[in-house]
């Protein structure tokens, strides 16, 4: 699953990384959560790489109420194909979601679960599989949103969690973007385990009204006993609403 994740690179850093034409408008964040707006990179009408913001969790054009999103923020690729909210995504609205690193919660024993912060061991940004859609309400309102697609956890995550984001290598971008190529499938295998890393961060991650530099920053590799103010969210959860704490909830896909 992925719930949170981090963006940080210099907008141009990221324009050069993603082949973007112009420096997209961009500022730091460290706590991406469902159903906020989040950058995306897709095709546009010409053809050309571009940056869009949408909101994470997809909604399909065919769903009456769009706050069916908040359970749509991940996408089993092993049932994309079958699965009604994502199959035309699939075929005709691709999209990278680019991405510093993002965070997974790994339990121990006798101390609660330690936020994890995981990315390349190169430091360098990379991209989420994504799929995109447009839905349209009765009064003609235009919501675009998106949805990260999971695989099964590389060697290096199997200890914390049994899916992961599936990320598209740099040499794939245009093939997975390119809704023309059909058969992508290979794409979804695990990322090389000996390509990433992780380290611990702070349990101020895990409430998404922090967003700082320093979440993430490595902390000790120890997890200190949660307080009343700092609950864990479960993969997937949604943010808070009203000052409240996000609910637990199960894998969807």
């Amino acid at each position: 699953m992925c719930g949170r994740y981090e963006l940080h690179t210099h907008p141009a850093v990221l324009a050069l990384a993603f082949g973007l034409p112009t420096t997209p408008s961009l500022k730091p964040r460290y706590n991406i959560a469902p159903m906020q707006e989040v950058p995306v990179i897709r095709l546009s009408s010409e053809n050309l790489r571009e940056l869009a913001h949408v909101r994470w969790g997809l909604v399909p054009r065919w769903a009456k109420d769009p706050s069916i999103g908040s359970r749509m923020i991940n996408a089993r690729a092993e049932t994309l194909a079958q699965k009604p909210s994502f199959r035309t995504a699939l075929k005709r609205h691709r999209c990278l979601i680019p991405a510093d690193g993002f965070y997974e919660w790994r339990v121990i024993p006798g101390a609660g679960k330690q936020p994890i912060h995981i990315g390349m061991k190169d430091g360098a940004p990379f991209a989420f599989a994504g799929l995109t859609e447009r839905w349209l309400s009765p009064e003609g309102e235009v919501l675009d949103t998106c949805t990260i697609v999971t695989t099964q956890a590389n060697a290096l995550l199997a200890t914390m969690h049994d899916r992961m984001p599936a990320i598209i290598a740099p040499a794939q971008y245009a093939r997975w973007l390119d809704v023309a190529v059909t058969d992508v499938a290979d794409l979804f295998a695990p990322y090389p385990a000996e390509a990433m890393t992780w380290y611990p961060v702070s349990t101020r991650v895990n409430s998404v009204r922090h967003d700082d530099a320093t979440l993430i920053e490595r902390v000790e590799d120890a997890a200190p006993a949660l307080d009343a103010t700092d609950s864990v969210p479960a993969a997937g959860a949604a943010p808070p609403q009203s000052g409240t704490h996000p609910p637990e909830q199960a894998d969807l896909f």
